[in-house]
């Protein structure tokens, strides 16, 4: 089984790439749980809410994990949990750390917010672009870190799903 994440602040195009990503290489396919939990709750999150927020990600993840599939693509992972914690209450549940480092991901996609538009979707709040490349540069600066395997994916919608498909096939060769 090979997984790939896909990681990036909002609106640079994650959701849109895993779908076209299992479209084309099938697979399974696990979303972003908090848009489940905010939908769910119908008001903003807290502090509080992150661990719950964390939690069902990784059920999620976990249960896709559990069958096996050749090709499993993250719409998102506790990377991003963890940054939207840190970004929005300035803290964030420190076992978040451990769980992220316990699972094997063979490829991030990072997406740059560059070159391409934001679009509000009612969750969204990063209208701004400086926040937005904030947001990529504390994903990449993690990635780094942690020596994941990974490819930042920028340009127009077309190029960054041709960079995409490229590195997933020759995850799965």
């Amino acid at each position: 089984m090979k997984v790939v994440v896909l990681a990036g602040p909002e609106s640079s195009g994650k959701s849109w790439l895993a779908a076209e990503l299992q479209a084309h290489f099938g697979g399974l396919m696990v979303g972003e749980y908090v848009r489940y939990f905010i939908d769910h709750h119908q008001r903003d999150t807290t502090l509080a809410d992150i661990p719950a927020i964390a939690r069902g990600q990784l059920a999620w993840e976990d249960a896709a994990r559990a069958q096996q599939p050749r090709l499993l693509i993250l719409d998102t992972h506790l990377l991003t949990n963890k940054l939207w914690s840190q970004t929005l209450f300035g803290d964030y549940p420190a076992w978040l750390d451990d769980e992220l480092l316990a699972r094997h991901y063979d490829l991030h996609l990072l997406l740059s917010p560059d070159d391409v538009e934001w679009t509000a979707d009612g969750q969204r709040c990063q209208p701004q672009l400086a926040d937005r490349q904030a947001f990529f540069q504390a994903s990449l600066d993690w990635i780094e870190q942690h020596q994941q395997p990974a490819l930042v994916i920028g340009g127009n919608w077309q190029e960054r799903r041709a960079k995409a498909f490229a590195a997933v096939a020759q995850v799965l060769e």
